[in-house]
């Protein structure tokens, strides 16, 4: 859980840079859109591979080009 503390004479907009940056350190946006709904564990390995797939396509691509 990110928490920021407003500091004496700090702006409240310094401080929500703080907390923005503190949030993205710890993951907290990608770990909730990675709970917003259930994935059955054989469509999480489908996806999974299939982001593979594309990476690896990808790769062979930059290296012919």
């Amino acid at each position: 859980m990110a928490e920021v503390k407003l500091g004496e004479g700090e702006s409240l907009e310094s401080a929500l840079r703080r907390f923005k940056r503190k949030v993205q350190q710890e993951d907290i946006i990608k770990d909730v859109k990675r709970h917003q709904f259930y994935m059955p564990p054989g469509e999480k390995r489908r996806v999974k591979s299939a982001l593979a797939r594309k990476r690896n396509r990808k790769k062979v691509r930059r290296v012919y080009e």
